[in-house]
């Protein structure tokens, strides 16, 4: 192993929270930080579920402090020598916690150990470069080493463009590994969360045994404002998880609050 145990961070990160009031970005309903934690990041009164970092979303998932981290030590770099793109970079870092937009290892989850790679939305809107497709392969290929079951929560806002092919080429890359993990017969599962769209959907988001989403989750390939310039109409529910459901694209939508239990169940149902 070349990580070592998660420190608090995400609870850190929870606990500034507490000393102001957050307004509800879907009904406007303020509520007290404190409340508001304590529910998960889900508005107590129209249910909305707000955005969670991968710190928090990874103590909600695992048992206690079972974490260890694999691969903290892979970064971006600026290969295209793109504007600005060094400067985010160290923002989001200092931001997040983490060195990528993506946190893996291993953990036990209801005592099962898991392979686990979690996305976070606040590293550059969790785009998608070379590091994020190269975690997630290890992530896979170290799943696949030790039988373990594996457990990838996707938040994407598609491939990030100041790595260009490079970025691209982790759609493949992650896919390639997902059949590879797939025809050895472990069992994966994707959870969805709001918002995942780009190459992320296009492959190993989409590629688990079962696909699982949070409520009110946007999944897509394009977004919704890309196609809104095509002049299409779109339905009121367009790439929301609930249309995904009916059409079969995901298994199941699994309120935040029960996450953890649906996931424990499943592995414990494919072992």
């Amino acid at each position: 192993m070349d990580g070592e145990a998660v420190l608090d961070n995400g609870q850190n990160r929870a606990k500034t929270e507490l000393l102001k009031t957050v307004s509800c970005r879907n009904c406007g309903t303020q509520i007290a930080a404190e409340a508001f934690v304590k529910n998960l990041k889900v508005c107590q009164h129209c249910d909305y579920h707000h955005y969670m970092n991968a710190y928090e979303r990874l103590n909600l998932l695992i048992d206690g402090d079972s974490f260890e981290e694999y691969d903290a030590h892979l970064y971006s770099i600026d290969s295209l020598e793109f504007p600005e793109y060094p400067q985010k970079l160290e923002r989001d870092i200092a931001k997040t916690g983490l060195r990528s937009e993506m946190l893996s290892g291993i953990a036990k989850i209801g005592g099962y150990p898991t392979a686990i790679a979690i996305g976070d939305v606040g590293f550059i809107g969790g785009t998608c470069g070379a590091v994020i497709g190269e975690k997630v392969t290890r992530c896979i290929e170290r799943a696949l080493e030790n039988r373990l079951p594996l457990v990838i929560v996707s938040v994407s806002g598609g491939m990030r463009m100041q790595e260009g092919t490079l970025a691209l080429m982790q759609m493949a890359k992650t896919a390639a590994a997902c059949a590879v993990y797939a025809k050895n017969g472990v069992f994966y599962i994707s959870v969805v969360t709001d918002p995942t769209f780009g190459g992320a959907t296009a492959s190993y988001t989409s590629l688990g045994d079962v696909i699982i989403a949070e409520p009110g989750a946007r999944i897509g390939f394009a977004g919704p404002l890309a196609v809104a310039s095509l002049r299409e109409e779109l339905p009121e529910n367009f790439q929301k998880a609930e249309s995904l459901l009916e059409h079969g694209f995901i298994d199941a939508i699994i309120h935040r609050a029960d996450m953890r239990q649906m996931v424990t169940d499943l592995i414990a149902f494919a072992r």
